[in-house]
């Protein structure tokens, strides 16, 4: 049985669009995150390739802008793919990363283990600028997720 690193083990898929204000919270967690020499996928959401991305993963983290009614840069973490009775509500990507999940549960092609990160945002409209309370809760995201790699690869370390 071949045994994977933790760098194949874990897979860190980022979603977003730079041109829409808000939307791009998950590119500027994945820029920071490879400045930090931490592969990061950068991902639009598409359902069908974001699926193919997280294949052969056994962890999977993706993070997105998120629409939930809650204050903006507020931090969602789901640990479980959220509830999809209003796929919108999870991610700006509505018919992507819940479509993604949904047609995953479908067609037995989840990941064994699924986080996602969701921040909290507000400006989406084409050329909007970030708000700063989104653009803070990036570095907070990038942390959580070090900690996470870095347990894996002290897991990994352990025979």
């Amino acid at each position: 049985m071949e045994t994977k690193t933790a760098d194949e083990a874990i897979r860190i898929i980022c979603c977003g669009n730079r041109d829409r204000g808000d939307d791009a919270v998950g590119l500027l967690v994945a820029d920071r995150l490879r400045e930090l020499g931490i592969p990061a996928l950068i991902h639009s959401g598409d359902p069908l390739s974001l699926m193919d991305a997280w294949t052969g993963a056994d962890e999977v983290i993706v993070v997105d802008a998120a629409v939930t009614g809650a204050p903006v840069g507020t931090i969602h973490r789901w640990n479980e793919p959220p509830p999809l009775t209003n796929a919108a509500a999870a991610s700006t990507h509505g018919m992507g990363l819940a479509e993604a999940i949904r047609l995953g549960r479908q067609l037995c092609r989840l990941p064994s283990r699924l986080c996602i990160y969701g921040i909290e945002g507000n400006h989406f409209a084409m050329g909007a600028r970030m708000a700063f309370d989104v653009q803070r809760s990036v570095e907070k995201v990038v942390q959580e997720i070090l900690s996470r790699v870095e347990t894996m690869v002290m897991s990994a370390a352990v025979p």
